[in-house]
């Protein structure tokens, strides 16, 4: 009986473990061939055959022979084909020729009869040849009229009407509708990617309201887990991870941001059109709003070559094709994800199978030619962002009025008012005075030379070790600190502060003594503990007072600026000569390429609140208000306004980052922002050292309702180039865009979409299976504002997806594939939600939604960047264990092995659809995993709890993970195996079983 399940008892011998399978009959997918019309359906029929067997060698691309096939147009100029007219039609001789020296293709087997008289009759009947369908305007087709009462009868929504017009003219008919407890574990998962609670189970299943089906799906589209199911989804598409992959894996702390977002935009139905702009182009279209900001780590989701783009020289040829190469990526991404179409295939040459050309290729790398992948800061509350903006206006505008009218400065401020702030700088600030040097010195013989702003250059030779003695003077009465600024210069590599090549450095030891005014020998001072404004991990300032060889301060990976050390001496010294002693001993070159010595007088809890005061408006506080001349008056006016400015703006509350395809963030060495695009080249056969013509900023011309074209107030400014794209790729008129989402909506509820190539609709992908249907989506999603929920809506209201998904014989041997959808798809659960129906069933979900992903994982320092990472000795109990897979911290290069296992993608390659296997590996992991072990351990605690007798704990378990109760005989086998080996044990297998592992 259809829905009838069927038990059966199956063992894993090594184990002595009985498992007790639940499976249910399936088809196996081995393919079946379409029906064949009397009228010839291009799409279905002629254009399969031209792809595979013709496009290879007639593509647009060098087409041999000058044949390109790729369009009618081309293929009527070339007299490959006479409407009409077999005997003239060049393409039907060649492929139908038993001459081997002339058959086409003149590889491989050739055409089959079948295929032969399918392009005869298609040339008899006038060659029709429409555009491709991806290219052409989404239209929304009339719903289509049936012939069958039964199949009419059958229908429940518009979607049903072109399913089952497609069973009419195959011959086939729809399955039933699959029973209330599949159906709601079905969209449960789907919609959310967690099993229903018992509770949600018992009040469905009681529930025998007309509308109880569609109150369920709007309940579940509701669900916060909603959001989080499908932010995974896009996730994969976008091949998106928390490290930069390649050789230095670096991780990335500030890409979960990013992650939230799309949690927050799918549980809010944020209107398609919006979603795509945000993602391109947020920062542009929507300044005011943070979240738009954030949407543009869509831009950063895909690997980033640190090695190329950061630690080489700026202008290394590797650095210009790590520049290219990460273009690629992200318009890669862009057009895979949004459009469904493979721009990258024309990064070497002209598309060999589509109409897109490489002069739109590297146009699309123009759009991004302005942006890097790094972290940019926000701030997330709009009202602090429109605060900020509103002090850094303050502040140009009294810079301007300083450059235009100072003197109006002097006179804003009151006599009490300047009063008062000249107090409070007096007695709060810092003011650090030069070291007056009178003798500097490279032990070992490098050379230092001073520079105008009383700095020290070092260069010459670069020795393992060295310490570079300063010694000077100063004018003030007492010495409380000394400050240490090591600066970035152009001659250092990486812009320095340290000559190593990364631009690091390492001070070991820092020594100061008094030195005696005629003679004696030197005092040395005692340090207190020094404050660095930056502290590579493990290598802290603290190092550099502890007198400990083997212990130094840092600065990487925060190179190619500058940085500054205040240490506190422990008791306050005299006026007089002192003596500064670097100590640099860490070898490999990591000496101090550039660097500062001042000294103040400021008392300790002065030093605490480190505020400094420029000497030269130290010197206009130390004069008497009547002796300033009005220049003066006016430069110190001036610093005081913008001190207020500047420490409003420093109250407000830190801003955050997210790592994001931007124009702006903190220079690291010599990658920085760039001020302008930058130039791109279209480069023969996609060669560096082979430019042509330079790119211009465009899309794709394939698509005759839009304009390829953008039409830029300023091109200079690259923020204009990614709001035109983002125009370009919402608009109503691109069918690309909403075909694509509608597809890959459409897939994730059946397990394959409407076109089985869902990130290609090229020449070489697959034609839809139900194109009315794909548009009518389509259209229907425009006609909803963009609305996603709205098309889950249509979808899961509908016969089609409701249907069993129980086989027969007689229906499968016409359509194995089950391609026309006269069953429900029988799907395993994927990688996250099994882990995450773990935690459901034993209690233990942490449900807290958004904020930094979770480690799962222990974590050391590497040799390079990379740290070492290790899973298997993570603690099991570890409350980061217990949060949703969704925020789990995702390396690209050392993936979980557990998640791998289960086919969780690679996060370097983009996955618009998920490997489904089947392999013994994954038995033994979801046998044998500690985190698998673990939850049967709290599901069994949790059982034990609640329930006495054996047999009340099966029936409990069933209840929790099947929603049903057991069956007698799987009673008493269940009852049997827990009494004998443990209930923990009984849940472990139940977890094993084909009806947890399944969805029907």
């Amino acid at each position: 009986m259809p829905g009838r399940v069927r038990r059966s008892v199956a063992f894993v011998g090594s184990l002595g473990l009985m498992i007790l399978a639940v499976s249910r009959t399936s088809a196996v997918d081995d393919g079946a061939a379409p029906a064949v019309d009397d009228a010839i359906d291009f799409e279905r029929q002629i254009r399969p055959i031209l792809t595979s067997r013709c496009l290879k060698c007639h593509g647009a691309d060098a087409p041999r022979g000058d044949l390109n096939l790729t369009s009618r147009a081309h293929a009527l100029e070339a007299g490959a084909i006479v409407p009409g007219k077999l005997e003239d039609s060049a393409l039907l001789e060649r492929v139908s020729s038993h001459d081997a020296s002339i058959r086409m293709p003149p590889e491989g087997d050739p055409l089959t009869a079948e295929q032969i008289e399918l392009l005869q009759r298609w040339i008899s009947a006038g060659a029709e040849w429409p555009g491709h369908w991806a290219y052409q305007p989404v239209h929304s087709p009339n719903v289509q009229e049936l012939k069958t009462s039964a199949l009419h009868d059958w229908c429940r929504t518009p979607v049903d009407r072109f399913i089952a017009a497609r069973l009419e003219r195959e011959g086939l008919t729809p399955s039933p509708e699959a029973d209330r407890l599949t159906l709601l574990r079905r969209v449960s998962f789907d919609v959310r990617g967690l099993p229903p609670t018992p509770e949600e189970v018992e009040e469905f299943l009681n529930d025998q309201s007309p509308d109880a089906w569609e109150r369920c799906v709007d309940r579940l589209l509701a669900s916060p887990h909603y959001g989080e199911r499908w932010a995974r989804h896009w996730m994969d598409l976008v091949h998106f991870a928390e490290t930069h992959g390649h050789d230095q894996d670096r991780p990335r702390e500030h890409a979960w941001p990013y992650r939230d977002y799309l949690i927050r935009a799918f549980n809010s139905d944020k209107p398609y059109e919006r979603f795509i702009a945000e993602q391109i182009a947020g920062d542009v279209l929507f300044p005011g709003d943070p979240d738009a900001l954030v949407a543009t780590g869509f831009l950063a989701a895909g690997p980033w070559d640190e090695s190329s783009l950061r630690d080489i020289r700026e202008d290394a040829i590797d650095r210009l094709i790590g520049q290219y190469l990460d273009r690629d990526d992200i318009v890669t991404t862009v057009m895979s994800t949004v459009t469904s179409t493979s721009i990258h295939c024309a990064r070497c040459h002209d598309h060999k199978f589509d109409p897109i050309s490489q002069a739109e290729y590297y146009g699309l790398q123009a759009v991004f030619a302005g942006v890097d992948k790094a972290n940019r800061a926000f701030d997330s509350d709009p009202r602090v962002a429109a605060r900020r903006d509103e002090l850094d206006a303050e502040q140009v505008r009294l810079t301007e009025r300083f450059q235009t009218a100072p003197e109006q400065l002097a006179v804003e401020l009151s006599a009490d008012e300047l009063a008062r702030w000249e107090r409070e700088v007096r007695a709060t600030s810092i003011v650090w005075r030069p070291l007056d040097v009178t003798a500097v010195l490279s032990v070992e013989g490098g050379m230092l030379t001073r520079l105008e702003d009383g700095s020290y250059l070092a260069s010459g030779i670069r020795p393992e070790k060295d310490v570079y003695r300063i010694d000077g003077t100063t004018d003030l009465q007492r010495v409380t600190a000394i400050q240490l600024e090591v600066l970035d210069d152009d001659s250092l590599p990486m812009r320095g502060p340290g000559r190593q090549d990364n631009g690091n450095l390492h001070l070991n030891e820092i020594r100061v003594w008094r030195l005696p005014a005629e003679s004696g020998e030197p005092v040395e001072l005692p340090l207190g503990m020094p404050q660095a404004d930056f502290n590579q991990q493990g290598w802290t300032i603290a190092a550099a007072v502890d007198r400990n060889p083997a212990t130094a301060w840092g600065i990487f990976p925060e190179v190619g600026k500058p940085h500054r050390v205040v240490f506190p001496l422990a008791a306050p010294a005299d006026r007089g000569a002192f003596r500064i002693e670097l100590e640099q001993s860490h070898g490999g070159g990591h000496l101090i390429g550039r660097f500062r010595l001042s000294v103040t007088d400021a008392a300790p809890d002065v030093l605490e609140r480190n505020q400094d005061v420029p000497i030269d408006i130290a010197e206009l506080l130390a004069l008497e208000r009547e002796r300033r001349s009005p220049a003066q008056s006016a430069k110190l006016a001036f610093w005081l306004l913008n001190r207020a400015i500047e420490r409003e703006r420093a109250a407000l509350p830190p801003r955050q980052f997210v790592y994001a395809g931007t124009p702006e963030f903190a220079p690291e060495g010599s990658f920085r922002p760039a001020t302008t695009p930058r130039t791109v080249h279209v480069l023969k056969r996609g060669l560096i050292d082979q430019p042509e013509t330079e790119a211009i900023p465009q899309a794709l011309a394939c698509l005759e309702s839009l304009p390829a074209t953008f039409s830029l107030d300023d091109p200079g400014r690259e923020g204009t180039r990614r709001r035109a794209l983002a125009d370009w790729l919402v608009d109503r008129r691109n069918p690309l865009t909403w075909r694509s989402i509608a597809n890959r909506v459409w897939l994730h509820h059946f397990g394959r979409g409407l076109v089985d190539t869902p990130n290609d609709f090229g020449q070489m992908g697959a034609s839809p299976t139900h194109p009315e249907l794909l548009d009518w989506l389509a259209a229907r999603l425009q006609q909803q504002g963009g609305s996603l929920k709205s098309l889950h809506k249509e979808i899961l209201l509908s016969a089609t997806y409701r249907q069993s998904s129980e086989s027969r014989a007689e229906t499968a041997a016409r359509d194995a594939d089950n391609r026309w959808l006269w069953r429900a798809h029988r799907r395993r659960l994927d990688a996250e939600s099994f882990r995450d129906a773990l935690l459901v069933a034993s209690g233990t979900l942490d449900a807290r939604m958004e904020g930094p992903s979770e480690r799962q994982f222990l974590q050391t320092p590497g040799i390079h960047v990379t740290p070492n990472v290790d899973y298997a000795n993570f603690d099991v109990d570890h409350p980061a264990n217990y949060r949703r897979s969704v925020y789990r911290f995702l390396f690209r290069t050392i993936p979980d092995p557990f998640m791998e296992a289960l086919d969780c993608p690679d996060a370097s390659q983009l996955t618009p659809q998920r490997n489904v296997s089947l392999t013994s590996l994954q038995a033994l992991a979801t046998l044998n995993d500690k985190f698998v072990v673990r939850q049967s351990e709290r599901l069994a605690a949790r059982l034990e709890a609640e329930h006495t007798a054996t047999h009340d704990r099966i029936v409990a378990a069933y209840r929790r993970l099947f929603g049903r109760v057991p069956a007698d005989d799987e009673l008493a086998a269940v009852t049997e195996y827990a009494d004998r080996h443990g209930l923990a044990n009984a849940c472990r297998f139940l977890f094993n079983t084909n009806e947890f592992l399944f969805l029907d």
